[in-house]
């Protein structure tokens, strides 16, 4: 078969509530699996976390470096600050990405009266020691409205500027490609798939749910190959055997679902033997802030990508 699934069922993502903060964890994260490696990323994605902040809290000043971190906005408002100047209100089809590189430090706070919800996203990046940059994008309920809409991309593609506003996917210095489409009742969408992996995940759009998956439906799918059902919350691996296979995704429930597609071409990340990275190879260890929320780190000038053909 050209493609394969594996489910990532909602009720199996990690999940954290701390009073001001109801997330998942999709993959490992601070304390959710860290003595596990079957879900510790894929590809050069290393976290995917769905947050929701209450109104006037949020993740106070704290450092990075070594990732690539966006936020993909799904509603209210997220107030971002950080230490190269930029102060931003993100709203609905926002995507603001921080490339932290040598470090930074910023600060993400829930904007106004009603919380935000979003998704944050780490991956590595294909270079270690990058000047730290900072961009956003905004695309549209209309613009993805039954049609994947690229909104990140590697620096180097067609049509991805590095500038800190503008139009056309959000540049990320790594092999990894991010569409999202919001899809009706009745529509397929087809998507060829040129890397050697790929993950989907449908946003909880219906509300915060860490039981079995509710809400909106879609019937993920390869030509000739398995099918797969996902509900909000739900996410499956996708494995590319033939690249260039199109992945099918088609709206089997009765409301507009709101998938998010990853295509990456594999890495391999190679770790120098010296270093005691403890249980997790990529990560030399996590510290707690000042709200009790872990911060992984990349241990940067030890990491080497090799793409795997």
């Amino acid at each position: 078969m050209s493609l394969t699934f594996s489910l990532r069922p909602n009720d199996e993502r990690g999940h954290r509530e701390l009073g001001w903060l109801r997330t998942f964890h999709t993959f490992t994260f601070a304390t959710y699996l860290a003595h596990l490696k079957e879900h510790e990323g894929y590809g050069p994605v290393r976290v995917i976390n769905e947050d929701r902040v209450s109104s006037g809290k949020g993740f106070g000043t704290h450092s990075h470096s070594e990732f690539e971190i966006f936020s993909y906005v799904v509603s209210g408002e997220l107030e971002h600050h950080d230490s190269m100047g930029n102060t931003e209100v993100l709203k609905r089809g926002d995507i603001q990405m921080t490339s932290a590189g040598t470090g930074i430090t910023h600060s993400e706070m829930a904007h106004g009266p009603t919380e935000v919800h979003f998704l944050q996203i780490w991956a590595l990046p294909h270079t270690a020691g990058l000047t730290p940059q900072y961009f956003t994008r905004n695309f549209s309920d209309e613009e993805k409205k039954n049609q994947w809409v690229r909104i990140v991309a590697p620096v180097g593609d067609e049509d991805v500027l590095e500038t800190h506003g503008g139009t056309g996917p959000t540049p990320i210095h790594t092999k990894l490609t991010l569409y999202a489409t919001l899809v009706d009742r009745g529509q397929k969408l087809r998507q060829s798939l040129s890397g050697s992996k790929g993950f989907v995940q449908v946003v909880q759009r219906t509300g915060y749910n860490v039981g079995k998956a509710v809400g909106s439906v879609v019937r993920i799918g390869g030509k000739g190959g398995e099918e797969l059902e996902l509900r909000e919350g739900d996410s499956a691996y996708i494995a590319v055997n033939d690249r260039g296979a199109t992945f099918e995704l088609e709206n089997v429930g009765e409301s507009t679902a709101e998938p998010v597609l990853s295509a990456t071409v594999l890495f391999h990340y190679e770790i120098w033997p010296d270093l005691d990275l403890g249980d997790i190879p990529e990560f030399d260890g996590a510290r707690e802030n000042a709200q009790g929320y872990e911060v992984w780190k990349v241990k940067g000038s030890a990491v080497e990508q090799k793409e795997d053909r």
